[in-house]
């Protein structure tokens, strides 16, 4: 969901040619698969695109210049991988109103809302992470 709305907020800032995006999971569990069809049916309905293929972290996803985590431990399994653990962010770290060690829950073992909760949080960390990207182009 965070690619998706971060591709989004490139492609409206004029950025969309100057900036990779991609995502990985940290484990090869969905590898091959579509996206949760909770999460596209949110994404949808927000205006998203929604076309997704999951992959696994792998040497080029590593080598990116900022790695985006959602979570603590997503956040520490990919400072292990990485010699500058300093380029892994937690997402919601450019979120205003959230505090710096925040995280976005991952939404697939809960309730109904849990999407949706998770796509409010993806988008309002999106304008912090778009701002840090426009300073390092």
């Amino acid at each position: 969901m965070a690619e998706k709305v971060f591709r989004a907020a490139l492609d409206e800032a004029g950025l969309a040619d100057a900036v990779t995006v991609t995502s990985a999971g940290t484990g090869g569990w969905h590898a091959g698969e579509p996206m949760d069809p909770r999460a596209a049916d949110e994404l949808a309905a927000q205006g998203y695109d929604t076309a997704h293929t999951a992959r696994q972290v792998d040497s080029h996803v590593l080598s990116a210049d900022v790695l985006v985590a959602l979570d603590a431990g997503h956040r520490r399994t990919l400072r292990d991988s990485v010699p500058e653990p300093g380029r892994v962010v937690l997402l919601r770290s450019f979120d205003p109103a959230a505090s710096d060690d925040a995280e976005v829950p991952d939404p697939y073992y809960g309730g109904p809302d849990g999407f949706g909760e998770v796509l409010r949080m993806i988008e309002a960390a999106t304008p912090g992470l778009l701002e840090r990207v426009r300073k390092e182009l």
